[in-house]
């Protein structure tokens, strides 16, 4: 079954607009695990905006399932934090400094040389490295070049297009993670995934092994509470 990984962010995001530690990041964390999420995903950002490189610290203490940092490793200090953490898994992502948020994948033919310096320096330490990428088999098959352990599928295009054609919405996709399935690569995928459109993508994306959701999980659980969004959220992909 595909894993759930739960991004935290937003709930970092409401504490630092107050001050203090309500709500609790960490205890959060460690709550939504009870709740049966498979994962923990966070994005610190040189900002540090929502996720503080101390709260990462802290959450590797105490978080039991998979953890999952995501960045971009053009920022030395991202570099030294994830090995530094040593998490199951570093989703590498092509961020600039400011970006409200991750909004397309690398380029893994133009970028290849820099990405095959780069990730064998998390593979060293036994971290499973995961990018982000487009939907497009070119950028899958050059990803296998560049020696990931994963691909992350952006799926935005599919967010945005599932309500109106959700046949065209998944079909890229469904070519990208053939191709990754080809090439030996494990499949995640994540960004506007959520409980109206993650379901028929499960069914459609052979092999997806994770899922990374935060925005819409954390603004769901505003209505349903977090418990039960959680498990909303787990039964979409129980398929």
């Amino acid at each position: 079954m595909t894993k759930l990984s739960v991004n935290i962010n937003k709930i970092a995001t409401l504490r630092n607009s107050r001050g203090g530690n309500n709500p609790d990041v960490i205890q959060a964390a460690k709550d939504i695990e009870s709740f049966g999420a498979d994962g923990i995903t966070v994005h610190p950002r040189p900002d540090e905006r929502h996720i503080r490189y101390a709260d990462v610290r802290e959450l590797k203490q105490v978080v039991t399932t998979e953890f999952n940092i995501e960045g971009n490793p053009v920022e030395d200090s991202f570099v030294q934090l994830v090995l530094e953490t040593r998490p199951t898994q570093v989703t590498l992502v092509p961020d600039t400094r400011g970006q409200l948020t991750s909004n397309h994948g690398w380029d893994t033919v133009k970028e290849q040389a820099y990405l095959k310096s780069i990730i064998p320096v998390f593979q060293k330490e036994n971290i499973r490295v995961s990018i982000f990428v487009d939907p497009s088999v070119d950028m899958v098959t050059a990803a296998r070049d560049c020696g990931t352990d994963r691909i992350e599928l952006y799926t935005e295009f599919y967010a945005r297009h599932y309500l109106t054609d959700r046949n065209m919405a998944i079909k890229d996709y469904i070519a990208a993670a053939e191709e990754a399935q080809k090439q030996g690569l494990g499949i995640n995928a994540g960004h506007d995934l959520d409980l109206s459109n993650l379901q028929y993508f499960a069914q459609q994306i052979g092999q997806l092994q994770e899922v990374s959701i935060g925005h819409a999980l954390i603004s769901d659980a505003l209505y349903y509470g977090l418990q039960n969004t959680v498990q909303l959220y787990k039964r979409q992909l129980y398929i």
